[in-house]
């Protein structure tokens, strides 16, 4: 295949974005071909937008179904992507699914056993993994260079949004229309690149509060904590209410310290082991000596664009994802997590019980007493939210 023939279903704000790089021809071996979306509003936008250059579609099957396209980039509230994604792998089409990979682990799970049986290419919209920071991050610590890792601290709470951001949908920040708050829809990104970068948790305790800074139903607020496998431990920190916000991730091992800040990337890096000197060291008070590092950074973040780029080279050949869709499920596991530990106020083992994160989810919808006035203006999350 020497041209990739997209379709996108869900033309908001983040499908909308797809379609006009992708007609501008910014993607190589790729090339635009339909757009599906159930709002006729938008359908009316992508006809005067783009003319006869695609074809339109109200229905995703009879899209998934039209033999005009190759692969589909999903880009539909959260509920729809593994419903959707399940859809367009068993009509054959490869699969771009916008973050997060869904609500729930559970129909994610079914979504990855399609993906797999599909043997088409699947990939996720984590964009956040073309920045250089955060590769050059990963790569200190996957090759050992910080050594093991004894705690992990990140702070994210730039994410800040007005009460006018949240009305601006009926479907946004409920758990019938989102599924969560900021855990869902702002750091899917974060806790994507905290498992990339250190790995997966072995048990979560999460605080969460619920319209803590607005009038919502799910979370604005967040404190959790996490320990590794190798008795690590770490905290997580993130909200939608604090301005000015901070982002700072941290990362000691054995050999130093690691920190992402203000787009720059800092190493204190031990002359020799910390458990070394620890054990031969002799004299009292002291530490190792250490130096600080300005790790440079080569390249720059591609985004969005990136990671369709990447999906492309790997459908037509065969190269390695970047963003793998069948990890999508892993920051969604320690997202679920942290909702299951702050509603049983108790330990959640990873993995989680997914059968009882269901039980509690569909218990949050259906008593759920929330009533909000949505004016539905438009507003662009650059961040890839809807």
């Amino acid at each position: 295949m020497s041209k990739v023939r997209i379709g996108i279903v869900g033309i908001g704000n983040m499908g909308s974005l797809h379609a006009i790089y992708l007609l501008e021809d910014k993607i190589a071996n790729a090339r635009l071909t339909a757009l599906c979306d159930v709002n006729h509003e938008r359908l009316e936008w992508a006809k005067n937008r783009f003319g006869d250059k695609v074809e339109l579609f109200e229905d995703a099957e009879a899209m998934f179904a039209s033999g005009v396209v190759d692969g589909v980039i999903i880009a539909t509230p959260h509920y729809d992507h593994p419903a959707l994604a399940i859809a367009a792998f068993e009509k054959g089409l490869h699969v771009l699914c916008e973050k997060p990979a869904g609500v729930y682990t559970k129909q994610v799970a079914k979504m990855n056993e399609t993906a797999k049986k599909s043997n088409k290419v699947f990939g996720i919209m984590y964009n956040q993994r073309t920045n250089p920071l955060y590769q050059k991050m990963r790569d200190l610590v996957q090759s050992g260079e910080l050594g093991e890792i004894k705690r992990t601290n990140w702070i994210v709470t730039d994410w800040y949004r007005s009460q006018s951001y949240y009305d601006s949908g009926g479907w946004r920040a409920t758990w019938a229309g989102e599924g969560g708050g900021v855990l869902l829809n702002q750091c899917p990104h974060n806790l994507d690149l905290w498992q990339w970068i250190c790995g997966m948790p072995v048990r979560v305790r999460a605080f969460l509060s619920y319209g803590k800074f607005h009038d919502i139903e799910v979370e604005d607020d967040v404190t959790a904590y996490v320990e590794y496998p190798n008795g690590a431990t770490g905290v997580f920190i993130t909200s939608t209410g604090d301005a000015p916000g901070t982002n700072r991730f941290e990362i000691t091992g054995d050999r130093g310290k690691l920190v992402a800040e203000d787009g720059k990337l800092t190493f204190w890096r031990l002359r020799v082991s910390e458990r070394q000197f620890n054990k031969e060291y002799t004299g009292g008070f002291g530490e190792p000596e250490y130096w600080k590092c300005s790790i440079p950074i080569e390249g720059e973040e591609t985004a969005h664009q990136g990671i369709t780029a990447d999906w492309v080279r790997a459908i037509v050949g065969g190269t390695p994802l970047l963003a793998p869709g069948l990890e999508g499920i892993k920051g969604l596991t320690i997202s679920n997590a942290m909702h299951l530990s702050s509603w049983t106020d108790d330990w959640v083992d990873v993995p989680l019980d997914e059968d009882l994160f269901y039980e509690k989810l569909q218990e949050k919808i259906k008593n759920s007493t929330f009533k909000k006035k949505a004016s539905e203006g438009k507003v662009l999350d650059v961040e890839g939210t809807y």
